[in-house]
């Protein structure tokens, strides 16, 4: 730059032709400092005193002494790379955004982990309890819960099991932090490039964190707070535990969550013995669980499973060929377990725990007294027979109880199709039992004092607008209460229940097992009111083991896991719940049944059984339940829909129960049924005897024969007890109100026995039959010429003549069926001769 001063720079010096004060630049002329005039004015001013030309006072600034203003040149600017500046300022920008974008992330962060609770209350919540249910013999029959399954270690499986998980659902499981950043880049290039998500980045330890603490709200809030509890969970738990904690927490479809749960679902095996095949295909339902389980799905559930293997193959955890070799062919079907008939039992047994137990808060161990063999039998049985006959007699269902004397259930069918229908119409479902609920009826009679030789008659009668009518139309006239039973004459079980009372009926059921609801009506005789199969198959029971009621029962033992005892049966009972006299009695009638009646389509041959059919209104429901001296077991056979079929409970249900039965029974010891007998607890009341004369000693005080009473096993006299454990009452003739025992008068003054309710011989008394004793005769029954038998009334352990036979008895002890009366709708008239007239013509005054 060029440097020059000039003359008229110099100190003092005036600028030629303009005052100094006027001197300024013009736009674009360059300035040049002026810096005397200044100096001189600034020295004037302040040295010499002269007044100042600033009209305030204030010197003008000048120039320092010896330096001069320079005029500089302009430098011509250098050009910038136009490229070099742009890649400059994008990786400007860019870093400012990311600062500013990390920052926002922060924040956000910050602001949703301000949420969640304080991090030292984070803990891993218990997972909810597993039952698991055992047959007697110790295998499995099912897990209940809400999982449906037990939870298992990690070490417990194959290595491959967790292998196919990891290479199906996050391959960089073992190296990333919880977050998987590369994972989440590549899906978000996915996305973009399909323009729409193509599938989750979520690692495993997130799915662990979501499923343990967070809903499953699909929100930017939930899944930052899932990153930040996945990433505090790889702080504080191993890769080993975290995968445990998925395994036994994932849901697998079909109501099952676990691996285990999974493995006995869609297999029937336990996760610990899982082939690689499996593993691959259960690994496969993991990302959506309704859409690839093999039930549903069994096509897409194939191709999951391919691509896992192949997964895994590049993984390094299984050669090709092991990947190849692992595949389920094409052209085959996924075979999968279908849950059986045992699945009803696990859900009544699941049901009963909380009357057990209380609330279950960890694992259990439920061992049951199912034998699985017969319960096997028993569902191919049922869905075998209703398979065949079902098309045939309009109905599809059918449902089985077995159980031993004692209670003790060992097989349960409570349907044909466990996958189809979860109703158990064994337990939950209940339906008029017919005539099946008979012997309850007639138990009321033989407590009352009637025997199974009492005749009645079998003919259409009307009670307070009620007119019961036999199923088949047709009447018999007189019979033997024997075969009203085994025949299930209707009428002769009405008159029964109005004779004993309809609440007497009720008091019996109930004492001998039936819990359902009952109301006391005459109606009651003839199986109108629902019960439940398995109540029915138990009130049976006393019949079959001397007399001794149960209560139902499946549970033997419940412990936890590491084998605490939690609950153990008792063998406590309700006791005796019939007399040994009137349990000999029940059991001939309903041998009888069996023998000659409508269960004679029953067989179990060398057993001695008994049992009882029933067939409700329009035969909605048929039923068969029978017993022997091992076992009870029940059937009920019909529709969900309450339809009618042409079913009866002779003939499909009496087949399902003898196959079923025949099959239990092999290899038992054959026995018999046991008769009435007392235990040692129990006093026996006996007439008392006049040594002297061998006859019945009469008490003064009430002019009737005296009873004593001895221990059942010494024979030695004792006191009376307080409470019989059956309370019969008095036997009072109906019509008289007298006890049974005293002579009776009919309307036209002819004597009646009150025991039979036949005239006696006119002219005086009884005809003397043989001695029966020292100094005693038996009566002739007037009706068969057989001597009369004398018996002990069980309540009052009086002693009265009965029948010795039946009117209507045929040779051998074979009893004919009701034969028709004429016509299909029969009306009973009074014959115009006189006949001999029954107890229950007195009864109800035909």
């Amino acid at each position: 730059m060029d440097f020059r001063i000039s003359a008229d720079d110099r100190v003092g010096a005036q600028p030629k032709g303009k005052p100094a004060a006027a001197s300024r630049a013009k736009g674009g002329e360059r300035v040049e400092p002026s810096m005397g005039k200044a100096v001189g004015v600034f020295v004037d001013d302040e040295r010499s005193g002269g007044a100042s030309p600033n009209p305030k006072g204030k010197p003008p600034k000048q120039p320092r002494r010896g330096k001069a203003s320079v005029a500089r040149e302009k430098k011509p600017k250098k050009r910038r790379s136009r490229t070099g500046g742009f890649l400059m300022g994008i990786f400007y920008w860019g870093f400012v955004l990311c600062l500013w974008a990390g920052i926002a992330v922060i924040g956000v962060v910050v602001y949703y982990g301000a949420q969640l609770p304080s991090s030292n209350t984070w803990a891993i919540p218990d997972r909810p309890p597993n039952i698991r249910i055992l047959a007697a013999d110790g295998s499995l029959i099912s897990n209940r819960g809400q999982t449906g399954g037990e939870a298992i270690t990690y070490r417990e499986l194959p290595y491959y099991v967790p292998a196919a998980i990891i290479a199906s659902e996050d391959r960089r499981f073992m190296s990333h932090f919880g977050v998987d950043p590369i994972g989440l880049l590549a899906v978000a290039a996915e996305s973009v490039r399909a323009r729409g998500v193509t599938r989750g980045a979520s690692t495993i330890t997130q799915q662990v964190a979501k499923n343990l603490f967070l809903t499953p709200d699909q929100t930017l809030g939930r899944k930052i707070q899932e990153m930040i509890l996945a990433v505090w969970l790889e702080q504080n738990f191993t890769k080993e535990e975290i995968l445990e904690l998925y395994m036994n927490r994932v849901y697998f479809g079909a109501g099952a969550t676990g691996i285990e749960a999974a493995a006995q679902t869609y297999f029937g095996v336990s996760a610990r013995n899982l082939s690689l095949g499996q593993a691959a295909m259960l690994a496969g339902i993991l990302p959506a669980p309704s859409a690839y389980n093999p039930k549903s799905n069994p096509e897409r559930a194939k191709e999951r499973q391919r691509l896992t293997l192949n997964s895994m193959a590049e993984e390094g955890y299984i050669t090709r060929e092991e990947a190849t070799a692992a595949q389920i062919d094409p052209n085959q079907s996924v075979r999968t377990r279908v849950a059986g008939s045992e699945s009803y039992v696990a859900d009544w047994v699941e049901s009963l725990m909380t009357a057990y137990i209380g609330e279950i808060d960890t694992d259990v161990v439920v061992q049951t007294t199912i034998d699985w063999k017969m319960q096997k039998d028993a569902e191919f049985i049922v869905k075998e027979l209703v398979a065949s006959e079902g098309p045939k007699r309009g109905f599809n269902q059918g449902a089985l109880v077995a159980m031993d004397v004692d209670g003790t259930v060992r097989a349960m069918v409570g349907g044909v199709d466990y996958q189809a229908s979860q109703y158990n119409r064994a337990v939950t479902a209940k339906r008029q039992p017919g005539s099946t609920f008979k012997p309850f009826v007639y138990l009321a009679a033989m407590e009352k004092g009637y025997t199974p030789d009492t005749l009645a008659e079998d003919a259409q009668f009307e009670y307070n607008g009620w007119s019961p009518r036999n199923a088949s139309g047709k009447y018999a006239g007189t019979v033997t209460l024997r075969q009203g039973l085994a025949y299930s004459l209707n009428t002769i079980a009405a008159r029964l229940a109005i004779d004993v009372t309809p609440q007497a009926v009720v008091d019996v059921a109930t004492r001998m097992g039936i819990s359902s609801h009952l109301t006391a009506v005459p109606s009651i005789a003839l199986g109108t009111q629902e019960v439940n199969l398995l109540e029915l198959t138990g009130a049976y029971a006393p019949f079959a083991n001397g007399g001794m009621g149960v209560i139902p029962n499946v549970i033997t033992k419940i412990e936890t896991k590491d084998g605490k005892p939690l609950y153990e049966a008792s063998d406590a009972g309700p006791g005796r719940v019939i007399a040994p006299n009137v349990l000999d009695e029940m059991n001939d009638m309903l041998e009888t049944a069996v023998e000659v009646g409508t269960g004679k389509g029953a067989n179990l041959n060398g057993w001695q059984f008994g049992g009882k059919t029933g067939t409700s209104q329009n035969a909605r429901d048929a039923l068969f339940v029978g017993y022997t001296a091992a076992m009870v077991t029940g059937v009920w056979l019909g529709n969900d829909n309450d339809t009618k079929t042409t079913l009866s409970g002779g003939n499909v249900p009496a087949v399902i129960w003898s196959e079923f039965m025949t099959k239990a029974h092999a290899g038992k010891q054959i026995a018999q049924i046991p008769h009435g007998s007392y235990d040692n607890s129990q006093t026996v009341a006996q007439p008392v005897v006049d040594p002297a004369t061998g006859q019945q000693v009469i008490d003064p005080a009430t002019g009737q024969p005296m009873v004593q009473h001895v221990d059942a096993q010494t024979g030695q006299p004792v006191a009376p007890p307080s409470n019989q454990p059956i309370q019969t009452g008095q036997m009072v003739d109906p019509m008289t109100g007298l006890p049974v025992g005293q002579q009776v008068v009919d309307p036209n003054a002819q004597a009646i026995d009150p025991a039979t309710g036949m005239p006696m011989q006119q002219g005086g008394g009884f005809q003397q039959g043989p001695a029966v004793g020292v100094g005693t005769t038996a009566p002739i029954d007037p009706d068969t010429g057989m001597p009369m038998v004398l018996v002990v009334d069980p309540s009052t352990g009086q002693q009265v003549w009965v029948p010795s036979a039946p009117a209507q008895q045929q040779q051998q002890g074979q009893f004919a069926p009701p034969q028709p009366v004429g016509g299909d709708q029969v009306i009973y008239q009074e014959p115009e001769q006189p006949q001999q007239r029954t107890l229950m013509d007195l009864i109800f005054g035909n």
